[in-house]
């Protein structure tokens, strides 16, 4: 069978399928292959963050997420059986997005809400399919896919690939991409407790000791959690006795305790970004693109983003409506977030995990000394809502071509206000003004060919009375301009981002 199509995507785990209901949202014409048989049932990626849930806003999943989720509205740090306080998320955030706190959604019930919304927008999800073969032929324009499915092989062609195929991607081994990084020489756990005792019941539990960390989701419902620690590293040992194992160190070291599970598992935690993230007609995304530690329940978000940025641009480049090369920015702007993930969460994960002299005296002198301080003053501190921008994702910024002027909002995703998201949900380019005359923000969106938003004074003091804001179809500023230099100074702005005269 021969299959042709805009975009083919290999990997249907959250950031293919996120890429894929993007694409097709868009009117892109995508078909999507892995070899599963179906949405992962067991799950390690758990935290859902408030940029996420803003994404899925804005393909109008929002409704679905937060009645499946577990809202994680705190953080409960501690050390051995010693909680310190807690640390209220949503309080931090409340100002900052309509989602504040963590929502608990693990990898699989993200997959499904996807992959429905994927196919209700008319995408084709081909499970059970494996690649054998990829070709790009830059030339005429095209890639090639071989992938064997349980009725025999199929080929598809399209203009462009996506791999969001995971860690082991084949996609990128294809490709000649180096995956460069390391990996902790320490086994990890992650089992789904039922009945679960001694922990803070609906916040997420962080607690550490002299050789050991344990981390607690909750999962909905009384008792129900999501633990993960370090595993028993015997050599040969199975994973019988490795949950025991792990059972009796969560009761001695944490007092956590369980009556039983629905499944257990081991794994070991890497650090690792590709090379590039993108190969001519090829794309990386997610754990294809970059993987690390579980700290700040980072992975999942990034590459959910990662496919939304990518997604937004390939869209444009298929429609006309922008050069193909503003595909180089998904790289210039996705790969320094990866970056500055993987190095930021493999530094904690170190510190929290090392056996050495001196990890193992900040983690059993220091910390119980100053983390009850720390958790206290956290609320109270004029950063502490900065600390949940970064821990959210609500705070990355990205570099805009062209940009003269270094705005406070400029390459950021826009301000919320507290009513200004639901345009974004037509994912087109904007003109956004915030106590501007609506008819002058009319006439000069008019004159860039960009959709008008006009809205009462920002509340929160972030956008600005006299500014008016270009806006990107994934909801980032790309352009900020006083309104009677707005039509030349953000035509420019318009121009250099998608590569073409407007």
């Amino acid at each position: 069978m021969d299959v042709e199509t805009d975009v083919i995507v290999v990997g249907a785990g959250p950031s293919g399928l996120m890429a894929a209901t993007c694409l097709a949202r868009l009117g892109v014409r995508v078909v999507v292959i892995d070899g599963k048989s179906g949405p992962t049932r067991e799950s390690r990626a758990l935290g859902l963050q408030a940029r996420s849930v803003e994404l899925y806003d804005q393909l109008g999943l929002a409704e679905r997420v937060l009645s499946e989720a577990t809202r994680a509205p705190s953080l409960h740090p501690g050390y051995g059986r010693t909680e310190f306080g807690t640390v209220p998320l949503a309080l931090l955030g409340q100002t900052i997005t309509p989602f504040p706190g963590i929502q608990i959604l693990e990898q699989s019930r993200n997959e499904r809400i996807l992959r429905d919304a994927c196919e209700a927008l008319g995408a084709t999800i081909l499970w059970r399919h494996e690649l054998v073969s990829l070709d790009a032929h830059e030339d005429d324009g095209a890639v090639s896919v071989v992938a064997d499915g349980p009725d025999g092989s199929v080929t598809l062609r399209a203009a462009w690939l996506v791999g969001a195929d995971g860690a082991s991607s084949a996609v990128r081994r294809a490709r000649g991409i180096p995956f460069e990084g390391t990996t902790n020489p320490l086994s990890f756990f992650v089992t789904d407790a039922l009945d679960a005792t001694g922990l803070a019941e609906e916040g997420v539990n962080v607690r550490v000791e002299d050789e050991g960390f344990m981390l607690a989701f909750p999962m909905g419902g009384p008792g129900h959690q999501r633990l993960l620690g370090i595993a028993d590293e015997s050599p040969d040992v199975t994973d019988e006795v490795a949950e025991e194992a792990a059972k009796r160190m969560l009761a001695d070291r944490f007092g956590v305790e369980y009556t039983e599970t629905s499944w257990f598992s081991r794994y070991r935690t890497h650090h690792r970004i590709a090379a590039r993230f993108r190969d001519g007609r090829v794309f990386l995304v997610g754990d294809a693109a970059h993987v690390h530690s579980p700290v700040g329940a980072q992975g999942m978000n990034t590459g959910l983003q990662d496919a939304h940025n990518l997604a937004c641009k390939l869209a444009q480049v298929v429609a006309g409506d922008a050069s193909e090369e503003i595909l180089d920015e998904y790289e210039h702007e996705r790969r320094p977030v990866a970056e500055r993930l993987v190095r930021t969460t493999d530094a904690v994960f170190s510190r929290v995990t090392s056996r050495s002299r001196l990890a193992r005296f900040v983690r059993t002198r220091l910390l119980p000394l100053v983390g009850p301080l720390a958790v206290r003053l956290i609320p109270r501190a004029a950063r502490g809502e900065r600390l949940y921008g970064y821990v959210s994702q609500t705070r990355i910024r990205y570099r805009m071509p062209g940009a003269r002027e270094r705005e406070h909002v400029l390459g950021r995703r826009l301000p919320w206000t507290g009513d200004n998201y639901a345009s974004l949900r037509d994912f087109t380019w904007q003109l956004h003004g915030y106590g501007v005359d609506r008819p002058a923000v009319e006439r000069i969106a008019r004159s860039l060919g960009v959709q008008p938003v006009a809205h009462a004074r920002d509340p929160f003091g972030r956008l600005a009375a006299d500014r008016v804001y270009l806006v990107r179809p994934d909801g980032f500023v790309a352009g900020v301009a006083a309104p009677d230099v707005a039509v030349a100074a953000l035509h420019d702005a318009l121009g250099a981002i998608t590569r073409q005269t407007t």
